[in-house]
């Protein structure tokens, strides 16, 4: 994988609050995050959004996710995020981030979610919950999707290479990666030891 390339890993920072937000992120994209997604029921969501959108949004990619209904997708663009990624298939929350010129990237579970996801013209696609899914059905659903469809696993994954290394083989264009990077209980530390983990493992099977 090239260094001047985006690292496909999404943080999904769950539980983030304003007060944490610009340090935690900064470890993250410290050790090569490029994408951060704070989930809308994290405590006072928007706020931390604004703030990591000031900080880090012209070189970074910010976000929210679990983003389910119009109207939340339009709090989250007047932000200025540019990321909007959501649990499950919304036909109007993608043609509106789409229309803002944000990265839409909604959960799908089934070959039916995922053609219409595209259709309305997402950006990729969140499997969702991977781990329920399971590598045979990511294989299936990927041998019918347009061979240039971005597809990120979310659920379960670990930092372990026979974690990754299956979907990444697969064909999975990257990972969003939630409790198993980030917890609001975690240290500054744990995050970078998470962080630095993913993505050396990511990496070794680019």
């Amino acid at each position: 994988m090239s260094d001047n390339k985006p690292l496909p890993l999404i943080a999904i920072l769950r539980g983030l609050t304003p007060d944490t937000a610009i340090q935690s992120c900064e470890v993250l994209i410290n050790e090569g995050f490029s994408q951060i997604e704070v989930p809308l029921n994290s405590p006072d969501a928007l706020k931390s959004i604004q703030l990591l959108v000031a900080r880090f949004g012209d070189q970074y990619l910010i976000g929210a996710g679990t983003v389910t209904t119009k109207v939340q997708a339009q709090a989250v663009i007047d932000t200025g995020a540019k990321l909007i990624v959501s649990p499950n298939y919304n036909s109007e929350v993608i043609k509106l981030g789409v229309q803002a010129g944000c990265t839409v990237l909604p959960g799908v579970l089934t070959p039916t979610e995922a053609f219409a996801a595209l259709a309305d013209g997402a950006s990729g696609l969140k499997l969702f919950p991977a781990n329920v899914v399971g590598l045979a059905g990511f294989k299936a659903l990927m041998s019918v999707l347009p061979a240039n469809t971005a597809c990120f696993p979310v659920g379960g994954i670990s930092a372990s290479v026979e974690s990754m290394r299956p979907f990444v083989d697969a064909g999975a264009a990257g990972f969003g990666i939630g409790a198993s990077l980030y917890t609001p209980q975690m240290s500054l530390e744990q995050i970078a030891n998470n962080a630095r983990e993913f993505v050396s493992t990511f990496k070794s099977l680019s």
